[in-house]
């Protein structure tokens, strides 16, 4: 069968036979929450989705009321069957149909362990400190593509204790295949995790220093990366990046749990190897690899050499549960950028129109290099970036904005805007830099910055301010800006006033 015919054939019906997952439209029924989580149901019903917060509840939907530690998610059972919740999963009787049970997040835990044991396809888990999200969303529309509409996976950025088993359950029983992210902050949360996904193949995007405020040096996070090959099925695939100055850690950590290592990257001895990466017609990069046995070429839309490696990512995972590569090239050719990971956007300007590049969703040290080297290669009439705080970088946190100097420099930034406290050490060096252009030839260098660069900019504490140093500034027509920052940051909503000029 060719590469076409694979991705047209449409799987057949079949007769499930695992009791927790009858063949019908339902996600789940009365009887089997009631089993799976020790509940008891109020009567018999079926739901269609699985949610927690009753902001998003669509009708058919069962509801769980969660409790955290200043909110209690019962306050909000009246509004989860207003919107047309079909059920709620309670710790005490509530009016409506619902599933009591002594501990509400217990209980959704369950149900996603309920959802994994009857799945029946092959589960890929992705970590890494940049890139996870990407690359999750690049392999679900590889798989997806393949399998017609049966693959699934986590949505958004649900990654931690609570959106992990969260995407398990919602995860149907006819899914082929099925793809989630795990995230951390603290050493010990990927291994909870990987536990209740049991991945059959477990992929590492890159080893960078987010959330080292917390896990204290480069290696320790490298080790919290390298949890998830704890929950790997027997006979399961490690895919880790064959450029990491951490390969040999996490090879050898993925070899300890049984896992077969497949690597990707620039390395001559890479598993999956980049041998070419140009411009492609359109935008983007035209990419071939080298998977051993055969050489592949295929379109990443996004542009950057970041993306074109997470690309070898995405093709070593689907490769590894037989997926089809050419479905792959294809989700990769079509995929722009997420929204606040590279979205771009065309806004009004005076004159016409300027690009608007979001990646207002997060930051650390890597990504901000990567980004801004882009943003560099990308033309423009102007180039500006607005840049919000890296967090959890602790102790470390002056020296890694500081050193965004030399990166901001190098990219040709006309402009830069920069938001929070935690900017003041590039604040300052870029100060230096502007100094020093009476004072003396070698302007910059005290900053980092390439000789005969100063990059005008203001420092705000707050969006607010950034948005109005953005319109004094004047953008114009072919500018293009670049957003990127912490979520915490909140850049988010000045994307949103320049792409909808609100004030």
């Amino acid at each position: 069968m060719n590469a076409v015919a694979r991705i047209l054939e449409w799987p057949r019906d079949v007769v499930e036979e695992n009791p927790l997952a009858p063949w019908s439209s339902a996600l789940w029924d009365s009887a089997t929450l009631a089993r799976v989580t020790g509940g008891s149901a109020s009567s018999d019903f079926t739901v269609s989705g699985v949610e927690i917060d009753s902001r998003d509840v669509q009708a058919g939907d069962l509801f769980f009321a969660l409790k955290g530690e200043t909110m209690d998610g019962h306050r909000f059972v009246e509004g989860a069957f207003a919107k047309g919740a079909a059920a709620v999963v309670v710790d005490r009787p509530v009016a409506g149909p619902h599933i009591l049970v002594a501990d509400t997040t217990q209980a959704l835990e369950q149900l996603g362990a309920a959802a994994r044991e009857r799945s029946r396809g092959p589960i890929i888990g992705v970590t890494g400190s940049v890139g996870k999200t990407g690359v999750k969303e690049a392999i679900f529309e590889a798989l997806d593509r393949a399998s017609r509409g049966d693959a699934h996976r986590s949505v958004k950025s649900y990654n931690n204790h609570v959106g992990v088993p969260l995407s398990l359950a919602r995860m149907p029983a006819r899914a082929r295949f099925g793809i989630f992210e795990m995230g951390m902050n603290h050493a010990g949360e990927i291994a909870a995790l990987t536990r209740q996904v049991r991945p059959n193949v477990a992929v590492i995007t890159t080893i960078a220093p987010a959330h080292i405020e917390m896990l204290g040096s480069m290696e320790a996070i490298a080790d919290a990366k390298a949890e998830i090959f704890e929950g790997l099925e027997a006979g399961g695939t490690a895919v880790i990046p064959a450029d990491s100055p951490y390969f040999n850690r996490l090879k050898e950590t993925a070899q300890a749990a049984g896992a077969e290592v497949v690597s990707f990257g620039k390395a001559r001895d890479a598993d999956v190897r980049l041998l070419d990466a140009v411009p492609a017609i359109g935008g983007g990069s035209l990419v071939t690899i080298d998977m051993g046995d055969r050489r592949v070429c295929y379109t990443v839309a996004a542009p950057g050499e970041h993306h074109v490696i997470n690309s070898l990512a995405v093709m070593a995972a689907v490769r590894a549960v037989k997926g089809d590569l050419g479905a792959a090239g294809v989700a990769l050719a079509e995929m722009g950028g997420l929204p606040g990971r590279g979205a771009r956007l065309q806004v009004d300007v005076p004159g016409g129109k300027a690009l608007l590049i979001d990646e207002s969703y997060n930051a650390n040290p890597a990504s901000m290099r990567a980004t801004l080297e882009q943003l560099g290669r990308t033309p423009a009439h102007r180039r500006i970036a607005v840049l919000g705080a890296m967090k959890e970088l602790g102790s470390h946190g002056p020296d890694y904005h500081a050193a965004l100097a030399g990166p901001i420099g190098e990219a040709g930034v006309d402009f830069a805007v920069l938001v929070g406290e935690e900017m003041a050490p590039l604040a300052q060096a870029l100060t230096q830099a502007l100094e020093g252009r009476g004072n003396s030839g070698e302007l910059g260098k005290s900053a980092g910055l390439p000789l005969g660069k100063a990059v005008p900019f203001a420092h705000c504490l707050t969006v607010r301010e950034a948005i109005d140093a953005l319109r004094e500034f004047g953008l114009e027509r072919d500018d293009v800006i670049l957003v990127k920052g912490s979520n915490s940051v909140g850049l988010a909503s000045l994307v949103n006033a320049l792409d909808k000029q609100e004030g």
